[in-house]
């Protein structure tokens, strides 16, 4: 490269150099002539969880304490903590037709000590409608007995039985809450083994 090659490259970049400023001079003497603001809103509702359907307990134990033995049989009993359905789904989010029940089974009675166990058909209970509601269109079970009474319903609480039930759901949705509890007792031979005994129930909603 020559010397005027390196002179006419020099002029080119400096030639650049100027028009860079001078577009840059341009930008820097630009007037601001108004500004205008735009509100920009939007509205956010509150998330609202559908309704449910649940089933509450007052307590998570009961203890049963003897009470009508006689020299054959001895009898226990007891009361099953308050049970509470509460149903807050509006009307059109219950299925047509739909209905709910509550049912309660109970395990076999172990020993502490080792005794041989009790079945759970000797034990039953006598269900009972706390609150109905207004309508009164919640019913309660029929008493179940045990396996040391007479009677269809002498089978204890084995399988699951009913507690409570409402045939009509949506009938019944806007009165929101209803209660049930049930008398328990068990019967046994006069020859059981003394000593601590447990069992569990398990009470279920259904629809």
């Amino acid at each position: 490269m020559n010397r005027h090659q390196n002179l006419a490259r020099g002029a080119a970049v400096t030639t650049a150099t100027a028009l860079l400023l001078g577009v840059a001079g341009m930008a820097m003497a630009e007037e601001n002539h108004g500004n205008q603001d735009v509100d920009v809103n939007v509205g956010i509702s509150e998330i609202v969880d559908p309704g449910v359907l649940a089933m509450s307990v007052s307590g998570t134990a009961t203890t049963l304490t003897e009470d009508g033995s006689t020299v054959s049989v001895r009898q226990f009993k007891g009361t099953l903590p308050s049970v509470t359905v509460t149903d807050t789904r509006a009307t059109d989010e219950i299925p047509a037709g739909a209905g709910w029940y509550v049912l309660g089974t109970s395990t076999d009675f172990t020993g502490g000590a080792g005794q041989p166990a009790i079945s759970a058909s000797h034990f039953g209970w006598a269900p009972r409608v706390i609150d109905g509601g207004e309508s009164g269109q919640v019913a309660e079970g029929d008493q179940v007995d045990t396996s040391m009474d007479s009677g269809a319903n002498a089978v204890g609480l084995v399988d699951q039985e009913l507690l409570a039930l409402a045939s009509d759901s949506g009938a019944i949705a806007s009165e929101g809450q209803w209660t049930a509890n049930a008398d328990l007792f068990m019967k046994t031979p006069a020859t059981v083994a003394p000593g601590d005994y447990t069992a569990k129930l398990t009470l279920s909603l259904f629809e």
